[in-house]
């Protein structure tokens, strides 16, 4: 009998930078759906990608100097990368700059329009970059995009629009008639009662301004909108082909059992993807997931305060099972969850070398002590408590399958670390340093570590999905194989356990021997977006990093690290090809540095040249459009934009003079 299958997917991560730990736990939470399925005997399809179109990443390929594929290719490889090192089990990685991919986008963009389901116009509104969205001037939050809260800018250009609201009617049925489509149900109502409900507007699905996108066929002034392509890419990779001739692949696949995404672009899943799929004629996914976001116990990640946490850190401190774990059981089913260097450590220690470590520690240990490394089932008659301790590890396998079904993947591992406490339980109730005292009492001893043995081989194999390796090297000390979750309802399988001593699974992480190294992290955040800070942006100003609400308090010794000098600026020109850069020759008394400042909007090079101006000199280098900047100039900025510079107010003051 052919088995039943399941195609999850992600979100392809937009390949405008390196993913924090809250885009990874995506990917990490996706794998262990996928990988929890097949455990359960489905033919598994697990697609993830990148995102690699649009403005922004026009915009940042020319900031950088390079070419918009170039650019997209080293970060691609390197999301590619983190995705492989926690340990994501996918089975495409889709890249929107794929030729296939392209090409298929080209045929379906057609296809709208010969159908009538697309037309040309203008479009006039407010413009997010970072979300490639329109909005109306009603649909802005506190004048910023309602999505992600930064600024926008006034746009007005030829596109082609699709009649959202030909569609809109089925769409609303489908989701009445079909409770599962958007879950948790929270994000459902608020799709319905926030967009649906209210009535679509027409979508913009083209840009002119632009170039980098893919190109509509019948009118080359035209790529097609970033969000179009992106969303197409759920069918694509599985080989669906516009003239109706699919692979094989998309027939055995499609439609998807689960688009797992973020709560922040439901609205593409839910109301654009559906619409542009019913214009196709295909099926709706079955589900669509909004998960909740992982943030950074101190505010918003943000490099400018040094507090984003990145999955190859953590690993590299931590192990690879350890960041999978901490992210898979803090977060919560529909909640925001926090994550911090101090979060990780504490649940570290507490949970996976404490509860699990220990626990098979101690076992194997007892049974090379007291048996020579082997235990046999069942050598004595049952005694209190094993009857309710079989019953406990037994019955955690319907437990954990029905919180996974359920997508309640924190649930899940909560329900198999209460086994493994059980089990710790067990060890302080049956107490066998004191049993091997009394040699009459040896088959009871036997019978209590080989019990134990069974607990923890059950528990290993249901936590397989959420930390593989962890899973294994049990497997491995025990000299057995991990159970399918069949298996696991039944209490005893092996008829005698051999064990082998492994190294500790977890051993206990000092917070403060760790500090220094993330001191390091946290330095070398905070400079790289003080060297990114002098690069161009999109709207003449110096390009800033997400901004928390407060910046964190500092110690003088944290102070005394930036080193800011007083320099004279002895010339200044106009960086070619550039509207917002100035590069100065800055004199710090008898050193001269070559500096970009992205402050061309404010002042013109003549008025620069004789300045003495405050600098940050300790700097790592950079190169900003082929010019080493060796520092960084220091400007006030007000609620308008405009920039002013810190300079001195003694004309005598000499040049390379300190500050602080």
């Amino acid at each position: 009998m052919d088995k039943k299958t399941y195609y999850i997917t992600t979100a392809i991560a937009y390949a405008s930078g390196k993913p924090h730990i809250g885009n990874t736990y995506e990917a990490i939470l996706a794998d262990a759906i996928a990988r929890f399925k097949r455990k359960q005997g489905y033919d598994v399809f697990f697609q993830t990608g990148t995102d690699e179109h649009g403005q922004k990443i026009e915009e940042k390929a020319k900031a950088a100097g390079v070419t918009p594929k170039e650019y997209v290719d080293n970060v691609a490889a390197e999301i590619k990368g983190i995705w492989d090192l926690v340990g994501t089990s996918y089975d495409k990685f889709i890249r929107t700059t794929d030729q296939d991919h392209e090409t298929e986008v080209t045929k379906m963009f057609r296809r709208f329009y010969d159908q009538g389901d697309i037309y040309k116009g203008y479009y006039e509104g407010m413009y997010c970059t970072p979300c490639e969205s329109f909005w109306t001037e009603s649909q802005l939050v506190g004048g910023k995009c309602p999505d992600c809260g930064r600024d926008v800018k006034p746009a007005k250009e030829e596109a082609y629009f699709f009649k959202m609201g030909k569609y809109a009617d089925r769409l609303i049925e489908h989701i009445n008639t079909h409770p599962e489509f958007i879950q948790p149900v929270s994000r459902k109502n608020e799709m319905m009662n926030n967009f649906l409900l209210k009535g679509l507007q027409d979508l913009c699905v083209s840009r002119t301004t632009f170039k980098w996108g893919v190109p509509v066929d019948f009118d080359d002034r035209h790529v097609v909108y970033v969000w179009l392509d992106a969303l197409a890419n759920y069918i694509t990779g599985i080989g669906y082909r516009a003239d109706g001739n699919h692979s094989e692949l998309y027939k055995k696949y499609w439609p998807a059992d689960l688009h797992l995404i973020g709560k922040d672009i439901l609205r593409f899943h839910t109301i654009y993807w559906p619409i542009f799929l019913m214009a196709l004629g295909e099926p709706l996914p079955k589900q669509v997931f909004g998960h909740p976001w992982l943030l950074s116990g101190d505010g918003k990640m943000s490099k400018s305060t040094g507090n984003v946490i990145y999955a190859d850190d953590l690993a590299r401190l931590f192990g690879v099972d350890a960041v999978r774990y901490f992210v898979l059981h803090e977060m919560p089913f529909d909640n925001d969850g926090l994550i911090s260097w101090e979060l990780v450590t504490e649940r570290f220690n507490a949970d996976l070398a404490n509860v699990l470590g220990n626990l098979v520690s101690r076992t194997v240990a007892m049974i090379g002590k007291y048996f020579g490394g082997s235990v046999k089932k069942a050598l004595a008659p049952e005694e209190e408590p094993d009857g309710e301790f079989k019953a406990t590890v037994a019955g955690t396998a319907a437990k954990v399958v029905k919180k996974a079904d359920e997508l309640k993947v924190a649930d899940a591992l909560t329900e198999i670390f209460t086994l493994f406490r059980r089990a710790n339980k067990y060890i302080d109730e049956t107490m066998p340093w004191a049993l091997a005292k009394d040699e009459a009492k040896k088959a009871r001893l036997n019978d209590v570590l080989y019990n134990l043995t069974q607990a923890i081989l059950t528990g290993a194999s249901l936590l397989e999905p959420f930390m593989p390796e962890t899973s294994k090297k049990i497997a491995s000390a025990f000299g057995a194989k991990l159970r399918t979750f069949e298996e696991c309802a039944s209490f005893a399988t092996e008829e005698e356990i051999t064990v082998t001593p492994i190294p500790a699974l977890f051993a206990r992480a000092d917070f403060k021997a760790l500090q220094p190294e993330i001191e390091k992290i946290r330095e070398a955040q905070i400079k790289e977006a003080a060297n990114e800070a002098g690069a161009p942006a999109k709207d003449g100003k110096a390009e800033k990093v997400e901004e928390t609400e407060s910046c964190p308090e500092i110690s003088i010794d944290d102070f005394c690290k930036v080193r800011l000098q007083v320099g004279e600026i002895i010339a200044c020109e106009k960086v070619p090809k550039s509207s917002k850069l100035l590069h100065e020759t800055v004199k710090f008394g008898n050193e001269t540095r070559s500096i970009v400042s992205g402050i061309a909007k404010h002042y013109t090079p003549e008025e620069m040249v004789g300045k003495k101006v405050v600098f940050v000199t300790n700097l790592k280098p950079v190169k900003i459009c082929g010019i080493e900047s060796q520092g960084m100039i220091l400007a006030a900025e007000d609620e308008d934009g405009m920039l002013s510079l810190v300079v001195s107010d003694k004309a005598d003051l000499k040049s390379g003079a300190s500050i602080g």
